[in-house]
């Protein structure tokens, strides 16, 4: 694959005034080799999160989870997933021969990888992943919180719709974290993480809601994937119930939201699709 930053990515950066902090980590980006520290961070995992499309076409972010070890190298550049979307999920089934994000969270020690490549197999008990990128990124915003098994993951009472509920919009703005994936026509799709303060996500409208860009690693990969592509994900979990709550639309970056961090941006999602009624295995126990 091409390495270093794409043409979406070099533009956020350069209008933001970070593209000497980015090119300073764009050796990130470069191949990777799952055999040495990442994947030993990966191995210890219990909790990810993937984006990619459903047999229709649409993206989505959903969680994964296991005991530690689920996430395995098989070689430098192989990683084989001990776990797939359980029935209910939007990413049940979901298709191989895809571009993949996953975004592997350890909650407790504020740490993250994220990791991009192609989907190349999928089983009922697993995935496999040919990786093209593996990569850590900064503790900003990250809650800390212990998370423990619990009873198996759930597709409980499965609801789909077009828009949020009044119970999704309390989940969304009751929230401090979300997961968020987005996608590029060549270098395929991504999973990253967004945190602040509760309530940092504000809900407009059944079909809309938007949340304020904090300053984080200057490398802008999502911004520069929706800079060419608006389509985007968002996975939002109640840690204490194990509920989930998967959006799919587009979002835009608003660049003069004045007063949001100082970085005057925020992000505006539009809502198109919902899925919500599944849990997972995982809860927040003592910090």
């Amino acid at each position: 694959m091409d390495t270093g930053f794409h043409e979406g990515e070099r533009a956020v950066q350069e209008r933001a005034g970070t593209r000497a902090d980015a090119e300073r980590l764009g050796g990130m980006l470069d191949a990777p080799d799952l055999t040495a520290g990442v994947g030993r961070f990966l191995a210890e995992r219990t909790f990810a999160a993937i984006s990619a499309r459903d047999a229709d076409g649409r993206l989505w972010t959903s969680p994964l989870s296991g005991a530690p070890g689920f996430l395995r190298a098989v070689d430098a550049t192989t990683l084989a997933v001990n776990a797939t979307p359980p029935a209910g999920d939007p990413l049940h089934a979901l298709p191989a021969g895809q571009p993949l994000g996953m975004l592997a969270i350890e909650f407790a020690r504020r740490r993250r990888v994220r990791v991009n490549g192609t989907l190349t197999d999928v089983t009922k008990d697993g995935l496999t992943v040919a990786v093209e990128q593996a990569y850590g990124n900064c503790p900003r915003f990250i809650h800390p919180r212990d998370l423990a098994p619990s009873a198996p993951a759930s597709s409980g009472d499965v609801r789909r719709g077009p828009a949020l509920t009044t119970a999704d919009q309390d989940l969304v703005t009751g929230s401090d974290t979300f997961l968020l994936g987005t996608t590029h026509p060549t270098r395929g799709n991504d999973a990253s993480h967004r945190g602040g303060p509760a309530g940092f996500v504000h809900v407009t409208d059944p079909r809309t809601l938007w949340w304020p860009d904090y300053p984080g690693n200057n490398m802008f990969n999502s911004f520069g994937n929706l800079a060419v592509d608006p389509e985007a994900a968002l996975l939002f979990l109640d840690f204490t119930t194990g509920a989930t709550l998967h959006l799919s639309g587009t979002a835009v970056v608003d660049w003069s939201a004045a007063g949001d961090l100082d970085t005057g941006r925020r992000v505006e999602f539009h809502v198109e699709a919902v899925a919500s009624g599944s849990t997972i295995p995982l809860r927040a126990g003592p910090s």
